[in-house]
């Protein structure tokens, strides 16, 4: 039985799902591909997923391909209550809500991971995660799994790398259209989206600094340069922070940029990215935030710990008073910006992340029991496939190889 906010909220959900349909040409052609044929018929999915329009989209999808889900949200300040309402009256199992304490939110993914699931879909690493750790009667009937995001790979590799890891999982996010263009493309957009909805401040003429110039950072640092801002990038690998130079940002620790920065935005995946150091050389009124997954990248604790006072200074806005006077604001809790104050990544680009996301779960139901390493990249086909028809279906057409030019390149046609 479904444990939501209010089903009688489902009509708000569903019109925001219909807009998005509208807007997923990808998604509607494997969902009209498959429905008939149901290549999923009877397998039981486990989903862990920031529970917007979007991802009910690609639920609606999986079930259409004869796929029985049980889903929860992966971020207690991300779920929307009238789409999980909507998914619920559809039919799909759903155990989330909207600010839910982080034992509902325990509570729910147990939940979940109770139906004897054989894929997981995990997004942040939380169901895998439990599942090795408090639920391991679970794991014999889990075929393998997919991991949505950095955070999670992360994880996973230390699994891997510990030997714990019972079971494959293919690493979506670092399929080519995962992280060219959802990480990069729909963060960046999708951060400032929040951003700018919660403070109503301009962006121009700041000095905007982005901790981590991963794809995500580099879609950050990309629409606060094309939104007028003088961008500082904050890194930890030499490398990256080569190309960010190169790419036209200044670069510099975190320490030193603590004291020029306006806004503040991390994405890093690792834990007191700003903490206490950066605090106390930080102007009267700067705005902090984070897109990584975890609600760990700002020492928001040590705000609480050590605030004079603190108070909601607008809706998602927190204002922490300093010893010294100066009033230091994070946004959403410090949780990620772009999802807990805003709508997430345009529908455009979850169209294409989620294809893989469908054709991934497909696959690894074909061909779990012939996997033999536990973390799986994307197939290349099916980059290939998801990236044909997304170019298709924006009206663009590319060259192809000629029977000499192969021969040229590959020594055969």
């Amino acid at each position: 039985m479904s444990r939501i906010k209010d089903i009688r909220l489902a009509p708000g959900g569903e019109q925001k799902i219909e807009w998005v349909r509208r807007n997923c040409p990808l998604l509607k052609s494997l969902r009209e591909e498959y429905r008939d044929t149901k290549p999923l018929e009877g397998v039981r999915i486990a989903v862990s997923i920031h529970l917007e329009a979007k991802t009910a989209l690609l639920c609606q999808t999986l079930r259409d391909a004869g796929a029985v889900l049980y889903v929860t949200g992966s971020n207690p300040l991300s779920t929307q209550d009238d789409v999980a309402a909507a998914l619920v009256k559809d039919g799909i199992e759903v155990f989330a809500w909207y600010d839910c304490s982080a034992q509902e939110y325990d509570d729910n993914i147990r939940e979940v991971l109770r139906h004897h699931c054989q894929i997981i879909l995990d997004d942040g690493g939380d169901l895998v995660h439990m599942l090795h750790t408090q639920m391991p009667e679970e794991i014999p009937y889990v075929l393998g799994g997919c991991e949505e995001t950095t955070t999670g790979i992360l994880r996973l590799r230390a699994m891997e790398t510990q030997g714990t890891l019972q079971f494959p999982m293919i690493m979506v996010n670092d399929a080519k259209c995962k992280h060219f263009f959802d990480n990069r493309y729909g963060t960046g957009q999708s951060v400032f989206d929040g951003i700018n909805r919660t403070t109503n401040l301009i962006v121009a003429g700041k000095s905007v600094v982005v901790s981590g110039y991963g794809w995500c950072g580099k879609g950050c640092a990309m629409r606060a340069k094309g939104l007028g801002a003088r961008v500082i990038i904050t890194e930890i690998d030499p490398v990256k922070a080569i190309e960010a130079v190169m790419d036209g940002f200044d670069v510099m620790p975190m320490e030193e940029a603590a004291q020029i920065g306006d806004l503040f935005i991390t994405v890093t995946g690792c834990n007191k990215v700003i903490s206490e150091a950066a605090f106390a050389r930080m102007k009267d009124g700067a705005v902090l935030c984070n897109a990584g997954h975890f609600d760990v990248e700002v020492d928001v604790e040590y705000l609480r710990r050590n605030a004079v006072q603190s108070r909601e200074m607008r809706k998602n806005i927190m204002g922490y008073e300093m010893p010294d006077g100066r009033w230091l604001y994070v946004l959403a809790e410090g949780r990620l910006v772009n999802l807990a104050a805003g709508d997430g990544h345009p529908a455009e680009i979850m169209d294409m992340s989620f294809a893989i996301q469908f054709l991934s779960i497909k696959y690894l139901a074909e061909q779990a029991h012939q996997l033999t390493e536990k973390l799986i990249p994307v197939p290349e086909e099916i980059d290939a496939v998801v990236a044909e028809r997304k170019l298709s279906m924006m009206g663009r057409k590319i060259d192809t190889l000629t029977g000499e030019q192969r021969i040229y390149l590959y020594g055969k046609e």
